[in-house]
């Protein structure tokens, strides 16, 4: 099966504001930003998955592929009490404390990166067993790093050293076994 993974595009957000699961507006570019991923997009997907979170819904809705299944395993790492501030606002020991060890420390009232992961990987896994050949998933920077580090089978401490542009395509293979019949790329 092949999918097509995008990141929703460009928000309306200052700089250095911790969001995840926040609800954030688009930028003034989105329309613009639209037609140039439908351009890199085939014209017929059989499935098409996405975030419950206005970001990518309106992605999903301008792209015009139907029907789209909304799904919460898609949704953005949940900061919890940090969700909207500034992040040198943030207690600064809390911060330290969560920088340390982010895979399994969560920021309070949020999750830690396993969280994330594990229902990143249940949905996969849910997924591998449908019967598509090719497949558009909408969603967020998070999820899309802990799908890179499901198909590459890397660790998860890691994950923040993939960059995920704002509308940024991954296309992969994703099979029954979990290994990879073809190469992962970035479009």
């Amino acid at each position: 099966m092949q999918i097509f993974v995008i990141r929703h595009t460009t928000l309306n957000i200052a700089k250095n504001i911790c969001y995840g699961q926040t609800e954030v507006p688009l930028a003034s570019t989105f329309l613009e930003e639209v037609a140039a991923i439908k351009e890199k997009l085939p014209a017929k997907f059989e499935a098409v998955y996405c975030s419950t979170l206005l970001r990518c819904k309106a992605l999903a809705t301008e792209l015009k592929y139907t029907p789209i299944v909304f799904d919460e395993r898609l949704m953005e790492y949940n900061f919890g009490n940090w969700e909207n501030t500034k992040w040198n606002n943030i207690n600064p020991n809390e911060l330290h404390i969560w920088m340390e060890d982010f895979v399994n420390i969560a920021a309070p009232n949020g999750e830690n990166v396993l969280n994330l992961y594990s229902r990143v990987e249940s949905f996969l896994n849910e997924l591998k067993g449908k019967p598509f050949e090719n497949v558009l998933l909408i969603t967020h920077s998070g999820v899309i790093r802990c799908i890179w580090v499901y198909l590459l089978q890397l660790p998860l401490a890691n994950m923040f050293k993939i960059p995920i542009g704002f509308g940024e395509i991954l296309v992969a293979n994703l099979n029954i076994d979990k290994t990879l019949d073809s190469i992962v790329q970035k479009m």
